[in-house]
């Protein structure tokens, strides 16, 4: 066999793999989503949160919600505001009332909207159901808010890969990372809130999330690849586009997915969760996300100042590059 034919093959293999790997990280979740120990309030007398919970833990299973029993509806409403728990059940006297928030997760609040139509059935009396903490009126069911999700990943990988391909001096591609998150953060935020409205809250707040976002996934990049070389940039790319963004929960929630805690440790469900938090929830659930989003960002750069066999090689490259450049100037 020719070397040219092995080539060939191992081209095509190698791309079908990824072709696979790309198909299986993205539908996989997709298919699981489920409710894991999902944050749920429910008010009322003892007896009907007793009993509340074992209609739930008979319908969805035993692990499927973590159920929080408050003393009334404002207690409720205060868990949910405070990003404590994504719904709520009251029970009083009238009837009981299911209280969502679309705004925390769109597909969420649509089960618990299904969970009360199915106990109206079961017992003639439909509950009310109030959207507490509504979605952006111009994207209800957050659709848009979720398609960001993916432009914000790629943004990240672009702007890692593209400085770490075209510029030669670390410092350059870090600061180019640093104008590119900046400019990004502000036109993206632009975009999905100012245009599409997908998004509330402070503008500058939102569009600060985004440029951390897409910080902490460049210099990341940018780090590995003046550690290790190209492949460094392969290697983060593939990370967060394979692992990261599928476990992100944006577009549902990170307790419906498998491993969601895992994708909250990443930074694309680090932005989502931050981003959510600022725009619907003034900025109630943000501590954290806005941790490891530093983590990631602060360990990319922290990789772009530890030494290298190829630091001098590279230094001497960019020096006679600018000589180059000033003497065609002259």
């Amino acid at each position: 066999m020719s070397q040219s034919v092995k080539a060939v093959i191992g081209v095509s293999l190698g791309l079908v793999t990824l072709l696979t790997l790309l198909i299986s990280a993205f539908a996989w979740p997709t298919s699981e989503l489920e409710p894991r120990s999902l944050p749920l309030v429910v008010a009322g007398p003892e007896a009907a949160v007793t009993q509340i919970e074992t209609q739930l833990a008979a319908n969805a299973g035993e692990d499927a919600f973590e159920i929080t029993a408050v003393e009334d509806r404002n207690e409720a409403v205060e868990a949910i505001e405070d990003r404590e728990a994504y719904g709520a059940i009251v029970v009083g006297p009238q009837g009981s009332e299911f209280l969502v928030a679309s705004a925390a997760s769109a597909n969420v609040a649509q089960q618990l909207t299904q969970m009360a139509t199915a106990m109206g059935a079961e017992t003639g009396t439909q509950p009310q159901v109030t959207d507490v903490v509504a979605s952006a009126e111009d994207d209800p069911r957050g659709i848009v808010f979720g398609a960001s999700a993916l432009p914000l990943v790629i943004g990240g990988i672009m702007a890692g890969a593209i400085t770490s391909l075209v510029l030669t001096r670390t410092r350059d591609r870090v600061a180019a990372a640093f104008l590119i998150a900046i400019g990004g953060g502000l036109a993206m935020t632009g975009v999905v809130q100012g245009w599409l409205g997908a998004l509330e809250g402070t503008y500058l707040a939102n569009a600060g999330v985004v440029a951390l976002g897409i910080l902490a996934v460049a210099l990341p990049i940018i780090g590995l690849r003046h550690l290790i070389g190209p492949a460094g940039v392969g290697i983060v790319a593939l990370l967060i586009l394979l692992v990261g963004n599928p476990l992100s929960g944006i577009t549902s929630a990170p307790e419906m997915v498998p491993f969601g805690w895992l994708g909250q440790l990443m930074p694309p469900g680090a932005a989502g969760s931050a981003l959510r938090g600022f725009s619907f929830f003034d900025g109630a659930g943000t501590t954290v996300p806005l941790i490891v989003l530093a983590c990631w960002a602060g360990f990319g750069l922290l990789l772009t100042v530890l030494p290298h066999r190829e630091s001098s090689a590279e230094d001497a490259e960019a020096g006679r590059t600018e000589r180059d450049l000033d003497a065609v100037a002259r």
